[in-house]
């Protein structure tokens, strides 16, 4: 439960660039509000070069706002294990290191248990070759990431448009 949006639940989720997780989540019906930042790291207040130097411990991620009567963490996971590979340990396509890591940061007792039972069950599906690597984490301080880095490839399109409408 967020004490801010008592009506809303919040999910972290990180699995490669920040960017494109919180892109492909934006576009769920149900999700009211993104943002990117750091988590699950050892230092204070990271910046992206401090996250991208490796010397912070956090990983790149997308936290969610999501209304739970629209869609359900269940849901959300689904669509997490699909948005990017699952058993790539600490790499995601050609950005590599820890940063960049598989991970679900939980907020609650249910969203640990429902997090570890879909994980085990995508596990023993057989659609991958190799193990799921993802680590599930209790949540930990969210560094908040600067607003040029907040729904990027959104923005991005929007300029691409605009410059090719003017």
């Amino acid at each position: 439960m967020n004490p801010l949006e008592p009506n809303l639940e919040i999910a972290t989720f990180g699995g490669g660039c920040f960017w494109k997780i919180e892109d492909r989540f934006r576009s769920l019906p149900g999700v009211i509000k993104t943002s990117v930042g750091y988590m699950g790291g050892h230092f204070d207040n990271p910046c992206y070069l401090d996250v991208v130097s490796r010397i912070t411990g956090h990983a790149e991620v997308a936290q969610i706002h999501f209304d739970p009567n629209q869609i359900s963490y269940d849901a959300l996971l689904d669509a997490f294990w699909i948005m990017h590979d699952p058993t790539s340990l600490n790499r995601q396509g050609a950005d590599r290191g820890e940063q960049y890591r598989s991970v679900i940061f939980y907020h609650s007792p249910e969203q640990q248990r429902k997090a570890q039972w879909s994980k085990q069950r995508l596990d023993q599906s057989g659609n991958y070759a190799k193990p799921i690597v993802t680590h599930i984490c209790p949540d930990s301080a969210y560094w908040l990431a600067t607003d040029d880095h907040q729904q990027y490839l959104e923005k991005k399109r929007s300029r691409q448009y605009d410059q090719q409408t003017n």
